[in-house]
């Protein structure tokens, strides 16, 4: 790992050439708490809901990269399509993040398990997080993320800079997390099935790290996870250095 971590560059690739041909909206980022946390009281029932991104049988993607060379310079983030009070109805959604890792000090403990603790440490943060009146209904098989949006959150004028920016605010309690880009999607014209394929890729990435982590040993003939590792170099590399 001395070069860093280039295990996402492909996915995370392919996803901003998807976004080249949108328009984007820089959103503000607030301090982390600019909207109130509601932990684990963070319940919208449909009653309560005004609507749901994602819900149903819409796309509702999450995705986290990780990067270590020098492609951020600040914290982003950034929209493409309508922010919450613009919304209507139910709609698609997507959310993906790019996070920034110091690589020295990732490097000063290189090994996979080390690697693969901190990378599921940082993912679960949004777990943690609640704005009030935004509910994630995380699941992380299909890697889906809906949200329910309530009715009194949208009067209070709750925005996706509110959401992000405290999502941000949890990321970088992470030392080793130097920057982070937010993205979100809701476009209802966005190719959100060739977002999936890269999403689930980066997921699988992330897994096959666990794997390594494990020490298993298998015929790599007979692993699922040999068509990632065959796009994947590093990740070999990883493996037989375990």
């Amino acid at each position: 790992m001395a070069k860093g971590i280039e295990l996402y560059d492909k996915c995370l690739a392919e996803i901003m050439a998807l976004l080249k041909p949108l328009e984007g909206k820089r959103l503000a980022i607030e301090g982390e708490c600019s909207w109130p946390d509601a932990g684990d009281r963070n319940m919208v029932l449909k009653s309560d809901m005004a609507y749901e991104l994602g819900g149903g049988n819409l796309p509702a993607l999450s995705g986290t990269g990780f990067v270590t060379t020098d492609t951020l310079k600040e914290d982003e983030l950034i929209l493409y399509g309508p922010d919450l009070q613009e919304i209507r109805g139910d709609g698609p959604y997507a959310r993906i993040v790019v996070a920034q890792l110091d690589k020295d000090m990732i490097d000063r403990d290189n090994k996979a398990n080390a690697l693969y603790n901190l990378l599921r440490d940082i993912e679960y943060e949004r777990y943690r997080i609640s704005p009030e009146g935004y509910m994630m209904r995380i699941s992380v098989s299909g890697n889906r993320e809906p949200v329910r949006i309530s009715k009194a959150a949208l009067e209070k004028g709750i925005s996706f800079a509110d959401a992000g920016s405290s999502l941000i605010g949890a990321y970088k309690k992470h030392t080793e997390v130097n920057f982070v880009k937010m993205i979100y999607i809701t476009e209802p014209e966005f190719p959100y099935d060739l977002l999936a394929k890269n999403v689930d890729q980066m997921a699988k990435i992330t897994d096959a790290l666990d794997y390594i982590f494990k020490n298993i040993k298998m015929d790599c003939s007979t692993c699922a996870l040999k068509p990632v590792c065959d796009e994947v170099d590093e990740l070999r590399e990883m493996h037989f250095q375990a």
